[in-house]
């Protein structure tokens, strides 16, 4: 039995449905998750649901069941909870099949604490205006309480006695000019209060030196800024006049040789799972789980109100919660599948994010193409892309995550970043004439300092099979000498990663280096291995010094990659409590046993991402940065595996008289409302 074939998904006796193991909880599942925890002994009133997700079942119980060699597995849910008034935080697991208790774990803070709330979120406001040395120190920089908005922040870890078990956020603010006056452009720098969420109280205060607060406004979305719009861009029109070449079953799609499922979780967002390629009718399969685990966002600048800055927008704030809806712009162009996003909110009520995930094709420019000298052969196929993505707001940044399929077997995923900078006073030359060496100025009197974004993708690779092998591969010089006279020769260095303590790997674009993940069973018709390649973008890893709080925390950042033994407990690179987390879990608890990952069911865990010195061109919106990777067959299949794409056939759109008038495709004009997405 394959996932992609969802009809044979039944019951034993041959009628009733089965749900597949690893679909995404539904809002029915939801309502019984909320009726099954709200029925414990210790919900209080104020106890709030700070996490609700799919419990995995075990790989290989799921291919087991897949393959008619084992049981349905047992249908779970995890489930934080963290009352307010007490602060008291439990991981739980529940059976939803059954309706009972599995297990309960109480955190006493010493390894962290539950994600933050939005509901804490929403009372930072009302807690520091009641602080009197907080409307003091807005009172001496000219400001009130109602003209400045609070940004509420995650504390970090800097063992202060004061924070031992207790839940803390961090505060700046900024001055908001009138309701439509964007507050990133007035930071009110040099002041952060230090809160208790549960207490209601600030437990410090750091008032420095009181900077100008800039005053040129960031209104992006103002006419008058925006200038007069430029009018010489012309339509471009996509259309497929037969639909999409995508089937969709629920969250199994086919396309082309793919096939996969989609699925959506709170804490990672977008999730693919079993993706697998068709190979002249064989289903042979490739990773059994993507996603991107968690986002560290980790900031440079060292001032007293600024140095704890680094936020883990998945393990710290849930980051899936704040998905776009993309039914709401033009985020999507062309023949467009959505899929909803069905997530708990924090009393237990499933709530729907619709059009959150967004699929479609794209024509992604030539395949393959040659026109020989000898034969006069002259052929030539065009590319085309599957892309599956979504948008997610976190505070000032929108980040969009894109996992590309094409035809060839490569995989891509693709962070796009925009929105707007994370901002600061700047202040200017030093008494020796220096610029301020932590932040870009990038308006008059405004600051964007100086951070990193570093997404860490979880690949759980199952590459024609469990057992796998990481090989990195070097480009390496041979010096001139016996069986190289004329010194052109250059070979590739093969090193195999055998342990787990030993993984944690650098890129090096001097010597291409690239990780190629290889089945130690399989071999192809040359009778060697088959494999994927890991292709990394090199860019730093984590800048912050070695022993810094973050570094401790953030083990996974400082290595491009990590590869450990598969086991279904570790699923995120910083841990799974990263809010006020002293560091050591994550990466670093799990290749404390240095287990073989040689010949082993692997997991990959690749860290990239930008180091963002801002430009003024940056403001007061950011154009779309990238970062990406990509996965290439290597050895996996025999030949080219697109010798059979046909040819275009030419349809007068394969190339136009530039000098001629003519409309949209059909011979009609189609404005932007017409063609953002044709839902299916």
């Amino acid at each position: 039995m394959t996932i992609t074939d969802p009809t044979t998904l039944r019951s034993a006796d041959g009628d009733a449905p089965v749900q597949h193991p690893l679909a995404s909880l539904s809002a029915p599942e939801f309502d019984r998750i909320r009726d099954i925890v709200t029925g414990f002994d210790d919900f209080t009133e104020t106890t709030r649901f700070a996490y609700v997700g799919l419990e995995e079942p075990h790989k290989r119980a799921v291919l087991a069941w897949q393959a008619g060699d084992g049981p349905l597995p047992e249908r779970l849910a995890r489930v934080m909870l963290l009352d307010m008034a007490t602060g008291r935080s439990t991981d739980n697991v529940v059976s939803i099949d059954s309706g009972s208790l599995l297990s309960t774990v109480v955190l006493d803070g010493s390894r962290g604490q539950l994600p933050i709330l939005i509901e804490e979120f929403d009372a930072i406001a009302e807690i520091v205006a009641e602080d009197e040395g907080w409307v003091a120190a807005l009172a001496a920089r000219g400001c009130t309480v109602d003209e400045v908005k609070v940004v509420p922040l995650s504390a970090g870890f800097y063992d202060y006695p004061e924070e031992v078990g207790r839940r803390i956020v961090r505060v700046l603010a900024f001055r908001q000019d009138y309701p439509a006056d964007h507050p990133w452009a007035h930071p009110v720098d040099g002041l952060s209060a230090y809160v208790d969420t549960a207490a209601r109280r600030i437990t410090r205060l750091i008032d420095a030196t009181a900077l100008a607060i800039p005053a040129e406004p960031g209104n992006f979305d103002d006419p008058a800024v925006q200038g007069a719009p430029l009018s010489s861009l012309k339509p471009i029109v996509i259309t497929q006049p037969e639909g999409p070449s995508f089937q969709v079953d629920g969250e199994f799609v086919e396309w082309g040789n793919w096939r996969f499922q989609v699925g959506f979780d709170v804490r990672e967002g977008l999730v693919l799972r079993q993706l697998s390629f068709d190979d002249a009718g064989e289903e042979r399969p490739i990773i059994y789980r993507a996603s991107i685990n968690e986002m560290l966002v980790p900031y440079g600048d060292p001032s007293p109100v600024r140095f704890w800055q680094n936020y883990f927008d998945t393990g710290e704030y849930l980051f899936g919660r704040f998905t776009n809806s993309l039914a709401l712009g033009c985020d999507c162009v062309g023949e467009i599948k959505y899929f909803d996003a069905v997530l708990a909110d924090e009393l237990g009520n499933p709530f729907t994010i619709e059009n959150g995930i967004c699929m479609h094709e794209e024509d992604f420019g030539t395949l393959w193409k040659h026109s020989d000298l000898y034969t006069g052969s002259n052929e030539v196929r065009r590319s085309r892309r599957l892309v599956i993505s979504f948008f997610t707001t976190v505070g000032n940044y929108d980040y969009g995550f894109y996992w590309y399929l094409y035809l060839d077997g490569t995989i891509e995923c693709e962070s796009k970043l925009t929105g707007i900078l994370f901002t600061s006073a700047y202040p200017g030359l030093d008494a020796e004439g220096a610029d301020y060496p932590y932040a870009s100025e990038v308006a008059p009197g405004l600051g964007g300092p100086y951070h990193q974004h570093l997404f860490s993708a979880r690949l759980d690779m199952m590459v024609d099979g469990l057992s796998n092998a990481v090989e990195e591969v070097d480009a390496v010089r041979v010096p001139i000498g016996p069986g190289n006279e004329h010194g052109n020769a250059f070979t590739k260095r093969v090193t195999r990663l055998s342990t787990e303590a030993g993984s944690g790997r650098v890129a090096d674009g001097s010597a291409a280096r690239a990780w190629h993940i290889v089945n130690t069973e399989k071999t192809n018709r040359m009778g060697r291995p088959t494999g994927y390649v890991l292709y990394p973008q090199e860019s730093p890893t984590l800048m912050a010094d070695a022993s810094s709080s973050i570094a401790k925390r953030a083990e996974f950042a400082t290595k491009h990659l990590f590869v450990t033994k598969y086991d279904p407990a570790e699923r995120y690179a910083a841990g799974d409590f990263v809010h006020q987390n002293p560091g050591g879990d994550g990466i670093t608890r799990f290749i404390e046993g240095d287990e073989s990952i040689d010949g082993e069911d692997i997991v990959l865990w690749h860290t990239f991402g930008p180091t963002h010195f801002p430009r003024p061109e940056d403001w007061p919106v950011m154009p779309v940065d990238y970062a990406r990777f990509t996965l290439k067959p290597y050895g996996f299949f025999g030949k080219n595996p697109t010798l059979n794409v046909p040819p275009n056939e030419a349809v007068g759109h394969c190339s136009h008289d530039t000098g001629a008038a003519h409309t949209g495709h059909g011979g009609h004009d189609q404005g932007a409302e017409e063609h953002c997405g044709h839902g299916h």
